[in-house]
């Protein structure tokens, strides 16, 4: 298909092309000297280096103005206390005694004076303790006690007016304590039924029981746990149909309930609600005949 001319041509660039291989491979190019800026690399460490340590101090944690007398295990160890500089603390508090000065601090801890001028400057005793005149102050100041039964107001008597008095009772809540009284006939049992008038917190029911208490509770004839029916149970406060059954099952179960405390152990039982329920009911073995 091709010429003479173009076999010798072809032949010639297979030469050619196999001489250009041989160069490349046995052949080396002469190499350049690098230059290396030692100077440059200097500098570009310093600027590695400078950064790690922002990175670092940015992981050490702040550390803000606090009272040593309640410096736990984690904070004492952050601090750079010893586990056994920590105990001599701890054994200290347990003692229900406080400490009320950098000195005193010292003094039972027995840290050394290096890490002392590092964590003192953030010992912040309460007012009492640094300001001579407030301490005075509260040595002489005659605390009220807790009021007695007596002192206290009759929960089942008292008006909205009277229950606003107490700190974080407003007109709603109290207008709502003395509907959900009114709901029974004779007022409430005792102090735990204030647990169901929505609103209320822990809190709010301790300042309450502080100055008010159940004092005429309304008179209820309680139900034998032992022999109530289904339509008694459903009587009682929190206790729907499903929930008489399950406490009926129960009862057929362990022959009879020996402790108010086995109706926690019933199925769908509202455990928070216990004080209450229990209000209504009594334990009394039924007698077979």
């Amino acid at each position: 298909m091709f010429s003479k001319q173009q076999r010798h041509g072809i032949f010639l660039l297979l030469i050619i092309i196999v001489l250009l291989q041989c160069i490349y491979f046995f052949i080396d190019a002469p190499k350049q000297d690098i230059i290396v800026n030692k100077d440059a690399i200097i500098k570009f460490n310093k600027e590695i280096d400078s950064l790690k340590l922002i990175a670092l101090e940015e992981e050490v944690p702040n550390i803000y103005p606090f009272n040593p007398n309640y410096i736990t295990d984690y904070k004492g160890s952050v601090l750079g206390m010893s586990n056994t500089e920590i105990d001599r603390l701890l054994a200290f508090r347990k003692q229900n005694k406080w400490i009320n000065s950098t000195q005193q601090f010292q003094e039972i801890t027995k840290v050394s004076d290096s890490l002392l001028s590092i964590m003192s400057p953030y010992f912040k005793f309460p007012n009492w303790v640094t300001n001579s005149n407030v301490k005075n102050t509260l040595n002489n100041r005659s605390y009220n006690k807790p009021k007695t039964f007596e002192q206290k107001r009759d929960l089942n008597t008292i008006t909205s007016q009277q229950l606003q008095k107490v700190n974080g009772i407003g007109k709603v809540l109290s207008e709502r304590i003395i509907k959900f009284r009114n709901t029974f006939s004779g007022g409430f049992i005792a102090d735990v039924q204030l647990q169901d008038v929505y609103g209320l917190t822990p809190e709010t029911l301790n300042k309450i029981s502080e100055d008010f208490t159940v004092k005429t509770p309304r008179k209820i004839q309680k139900i034998n746990i032992n022999t109530a029916t289904v339509n008694q149970l459903v009587t009682i406060q929190h206790i729907d149909y499903d929930l008489a059954y399950h406490i009926r099952e129960e009862r057929l179960l362990r022959a009879g309930y020996k402790s108010l405390s086995e109706l926690k152990k019933v199925k769908g039982f509202p455990i928070n609600k216990f004080n209450i329920i229990e209000l209504y009911l009594l334990i009394e073995k039924e007698n077979n005949k």
